[in-house]
């Protein structure tokens, strides 16, 4: 009996500091006023609790990409989500004034969640999704990706310890995916690659899938092809990635 007490101690003990590794997080929500004058805007992220200097840091670039994808009204410097909801409302409201017969509605989503997480590496993907007119929204993904040692967010190269070498490695398994000879030019199946080079996405991330490489609508193909994603599996990746992946 007093053995088995024992090993359920350390089991505890064991989940405790695997625990403590991983921050805490609380769902933040941001609605607009709801009135038939004003454009919709619906806002789901995540904040961080944690009373670490990576917590301050997440909320901060995380509140910086939501404002970001809101800011309408250049008289507007907003420092806050709230003011920069006003700043969308603000730009419909002037395009309403000028066009008072447009029966345009704006509209704005953003929805933001963590997609990985160890020791290590902590990454937040914010999806957007927005309207102001024309023959269709506009869609974006953007992947924050942070090093919780060094309290820092890290730019998409610093991910990997030889970018080129880790950009080859990628350039065949995109060709791989999408049916592209090896020996022929990116866009021979139709992509729009600028130069006919392939290149690396912006929006690199960590997924528990795997390491996303996430090319936007336009970026390399049309609009009607939609977003072109490459997932890679971690044990292919421990030769390029700068962090080793831990439970």
């Amino acid at each position: 009996m007093r053995i088995r007490f024992a090993y359920l101690l350390i089991v505890l003990f064991l989940w405790s500091c695997e625990k403590d590794n991983r921050l805490t997080f609380e769902p933040l929500e941001f609605i607009s006023e709801n009135c038939s004058h004003c454009p919709k805007v619906t806002i789901h992220i995540p904040k961080a609790l944690d009373d670490k200097p990576i917590s301050s840091v997440i909320n901060n670039s995380v509140r910086e990409e939501v404002i970001s994808l809101l800011i309408y009204d250049d008289e507007i410097e907003a420092s806050t989500i709230e003011e920069a909801i006003l700043s969308f409302k603000n730009g419909y409201l002037e395009l309403k004034e000028m066009y008072p017969d447009e029966p345009v509605g704006w509209e704005a989503n953003i929805d933001g969640k963590v997609t990985y997480e160890d020791k290590n590496i902590l990454t937040i993907q914010v999806n957007a999704y927005s309207y102001t007119g024309g023959a269709h929204g506009f869609s974006s993904t953007r992947f924050l990706n942070f090093d919780k040692a060094k309290g820092l967010e890290m730019e998409t190269m610093e991910l990997f310890k030889d970018p080129l070498e880790f950009q080859k490695f990628a350039e065949g398994k995109f060709r791989n995916q999408e049916k592209i000879p090896a020996a022929g030019s990116i866009n021979a199946t139709g992509f729009m690659f600028e130069d006919d080079e392939f290149y690396l996405p912006q929006n690199i991330g960590f997924t528990q899938e795997g390491l996303q490489l996430f090319y936007e609508q336009y970026e390399v193909a049309s609009y009607a092809d939609g977003p072109i994603i490459l997932t890679l599996n971690y044990k292919e990746l421990e030769h390029y990635l700068k962090f080793k992946k831990e439970p």
